[in-house]
């Protein structure tokens, strides 16, 4: 593919942060006429700007439903291909002072758990994980209802729940594997959650109505190549199928 030039408007999940700013490095170099310009958020909020008319050469989403939104606001020039997935754990602050060991702990008494605004992925995907714990008798039907008593706060994207449990303002969270990043995992304890409610998060890619057309289809080919994928699996993300 021939290189590219001027600014490439990227609009992505904030989970994505490390992985597109690390492939920025090699895109850049091949394209030296190129500068990518990230804007990273909750896939709502994003998703929502868009739609509203902002301006941006390529959507990266943490879930299908937003880029759904993106679609039927018109704001795509182009199919969306899914590019990553991503698994679920559980945290808590590195000297885990409730002894929370699984999931069946974010139901004790005096847990502070947080989470995610109900239209970002990661608040949807934790949802997701809460019904299907309720449905299980080993969990009992109110255990959704008894988490959700002991939220104590709903933040606007992934980061900022990591955030919250780093600095040891909440006790536990569910968040993307991808986000116990090197940066904070030495302050964290990272729990596995078992595949029974495991939901593994879908991420789809598009070229969306700026622009740079050219330079937002040169960076979505490159996150499926074979060089990106080597980047997201570095990061920590499965591959998409």
């Amino acid at each position: 593919m021939a290189p590219v030039s001027g600014e490439i408007v990227v609009f992505a999940a904030s989970s994505l942060t490390d992985a597109f700013q690390d492939m920025a490095t090699a895109f850049q170099q091949a394209n030296p006429n190129a500068r990518l310009t990230f804007n990273f958020g909750a896939s709502s909020q994003l998703a929502t700007q868009l739609g509203q008319g902002a301006r941006a050469d390529v959507f990266a989403s943490a879930d299908q439903a937003q880029m759904d939104n993106a679609n039927k606001a018109d704001v795509l020039a182009g199919p969306d291909r899914a590019f990553a997935r991503n698994r679920l754990v559980l945290i808590t602050p590195g000297e885990n002072r409730r002894h929370i060991t699984g999931i069946h702990d974010l139901a004790n008494e005096g847990v502070k758990f947080v989470t995610a605004q109900p239209s970002v992925p990661i608040g949807q995907y934790t949802a997701q994980l809460l019904d299907k714990a309720s449905a299980d008798p080993g969990y009992g039907a109110d255990f959704k209802s008894r988490v959700q008593a002991n939220t104590v706060s709903q933040e606007d994207n992934v980061r900022q729940v990591v955030s919250k449990v780093q600095l040891g303002e909440a006790d536990a969270a569910v968040v993307y594997s991808t986000d116990a990043t090197p940066q904070v995992r030495d302050q964290l304890q990272i729990i596995e959650i078992p595949d029974a409610l495991q939901t593994l998060a879908t991420y789809p890619i598009a070229v969306a109505n700026g622009s740079n057309s050219a330079g937002g289809e040169a960076f979505v080919s490159y996150v499926l190549s074979s060089q990106g994928q080597a980047t997201l699996a570095k990061w920590g993300f499965l591959a998409p199928s």
